[in-house]
Order: structure tokens, then sequence, then C-alpha cells
């Protein structure tokens, strides 16, 4: 005879609260990524690399689905409406995550509201980037020039995440560069080599095409330490400008909402991807510094970083309607 104490226990299963139900078996189907780029670029890869060591440790596919749009606004929209059941993540970078609030008055989409943090899985320096003729051999040379001539100098920039640390960099030297807009990193690195803007604020990727052809210098890295492409630039820590020592990120996060059993899960899966020898000699081919953090982590990260950002931008007088 089955005690009325065994029945109860047989039970309990469907008691459990909806969260750790849904979150039990998971995932039972295939996964979304949503990427809020177009194809080809460094998210995109990440993305793509991620996926499918995701797929070979859980045994259900994991699709990216490329939502380029302006800003990466769209796509990253789109994530935080999705349903929060683990089915839709988003594989999104600083830039919408904690620029684009500090730049856009109005977002279809609130950071700390909508989305959960998972992990970041890379981050990477930006790089003082000028043309090959410039007349400043240096970054004091540089700052020099600006402060000769602060009508004279600009800067270009393709998106907040590179144009906002460029204005933290006008607000701790006490100069004027101008900013131009570009519509991507590429053709900001051109504006630069041809001599159209001073200088640009831009991620080791973009910049090494036209070094490596000798088009551009670069005079200094916002890493923490000097990077093994150019050793002979001084971090910006070294040149007094301590602020200045930062990282772009690319992370992966969650509707708000999903539960946190599937949100630990894939943490410690990222983790454990990221610190693979393939993956690690993968994201240091891209000039990426592997991380793999906790979601506690990536969730001070984004805590710290907001505020920085809006700061910035209200200091700078930046501020875009949407």
């Amino acid at each position: 005879m089955i005690s009325r104490r065994a029945l109860a226990a047989a039970a309990l299963p469907l008691a459990l609260p909806r969260g750790k139900a849904r979150a039990q078996g998971w995932p039972l189907r295939p996964v979304r990524l949503i990427l809020p780029y177009a194809p080809g670029g460094t998210n995109d890869i990440l993305a793509r690399l991620y996926s499918q060591r995701l797929a070979e440790r859980l045994g259900q596919p994991f699709t990216v689905e490329n939502k380029p749009g302006e800003q990466a606004i769209p796509g990253t929209a789109l994530a935080a409406r999705a349903a929060p059941d683990g089915y839709s993540l988003l594989v999104g970078a600083s830039g919408p995550i904690v620029f684009n609030p500090a730049t856009h008055a109005h977002l279809p989409y609130d950071t700390q509201r909508d989305l959960a943090p998972i992990s970041i899985l890379a981050a990477f320096p930006l790089v003082v980037a000028v043309a090959r003729d410039a007349p400043f051999p240096t970054f004091q040379d540089l700052m020099a020039f600006a402060r000769d001539h602060p009508a004279g100098t600009s800067y270009g920039a393709s998106a907040a995440s590179f144009r906002l640390p460029t204005e933290l960099l006008n607000q701790r030297a006490g100069t004027r560069f101008a900013y131009t807009a570009f519509d991507g990193s590429a053709e900001t690195v051109e504006a630069v080599a041809k001599g159209e803007v001073t200088m640009a604020l831009v991620d080791s990727g973009s910049v090494s095409g036209a070094y490596a052809a000798g088009r551009v210098r670069v005079l200094a890295v916002t890493a923490p330490h000097r990077l093994p492409a150019w050793p002979h630039c001084p971090t910006m820590a070294e040149l007094d400008y301590p602020d200045l020592t930062l990282r772009l990120w690319s992370g992966m996060l969650a509707p708000a909402g999903t539960p946190a059993p599937i949100l630990n899960r894939l943490a410690t899966e990222l983790a454990a991807i990221t610190r693979e020898p393939a993956v690690l000699q993968r994201l240091r081919g891209l000039s990426l510094d592997p991380v793999g953090s906790s979601a506690e982590e990536f969730q001070r990260v984004i805590e710290t970083e907001l505020p920085l950002w809006a700061e910035v931008a209200k200091k700078g007088g930046i501020r875009l309607e949407r």
C-alpha cells in the first residue's frame, strides 16, 4: 500500500513554480539568437561561434537571426519583447545596451527593465588612430596639436560606443575634437587614412588592415595593458588618462523574466565554452579578450557603465531624439 506521504511526494513536481517547471529539460526545441547586426562583422562571428558550441553541448539547434538596423536598436527591441522562455536570446554589444540609453531620449527598450544579463563573451579595447602622414607622431603631440588648433580638429565615429569615449577624452584633456558621423568603422578608418578627420577611437580589429598597409598609425590603446599587435603604443593610463582605460564588450542576454535556472545554465555553459582552447584561439585571433563572465558580473558592468556614459553625454550636450 502507498502511504499518504509517498503520494504527496509523488505529487511534488506538479507543484513546482511555473518558471522552474518551464526550465526543466530546457532546451526542448531550437533556440534563436537574435543578433542586431548584419552578417560578417565581429559580433556575427561571435554569435555563430557560440551558437555552434551551444548546439553541440545542449543537443538543440541554436540559430542566429541577423536583425540589423539603426544603432542596433530594432534587433535589441525585438529581443526585449520576446517571450521569456529561454527560446529567444540576444547577442548584444555594449553599444545598444549601455551607450544608446545615454544618447537616445526614447528607446523601444529599457536595458535594466527588459533584459536579463547572462554572460559577457568577449571584450576589446579601442585604439587612437591617425593618418600615416599626420604631423603628430605621438599621442602627446596629437593633444598639443589639438590644443593649439581648437577649431580645426575633428574625430570620426560610427556609433555612440565610439563617440562617447572620444567625448570623454575631450572632457578629460580639454580638447575640442568635433564630431563627424560615419556609417561604419571601415568608413571611419578610411576617413582617418585620407586625413578627412584628425583622429578616431576605433576598435582594434577595424584598424588592423589599414595599419598593416601603412595608411594609419596607432598612437595609444585603451586597454589596461599594451597590446601584442602594437607593443610600442602606450596605454591611456600610461599617458595619465586612467579614465580612458576601457573596453567595449559583446555578451548574451535574455528577455527579462526568463527563468533563473535557464539563465544560470546558459552562464555556466558560456563560461565553459569560452575556456575551450579552440575558442580562446579564435577569439584572440580576432583581437578579442575572452571573458565568460557570470550573470552577476555582467549585471555589475551594466550598472557601472550606464550612469558613466549618461554623464559623459550630458556634459557633452549629446542627446538624440527617437
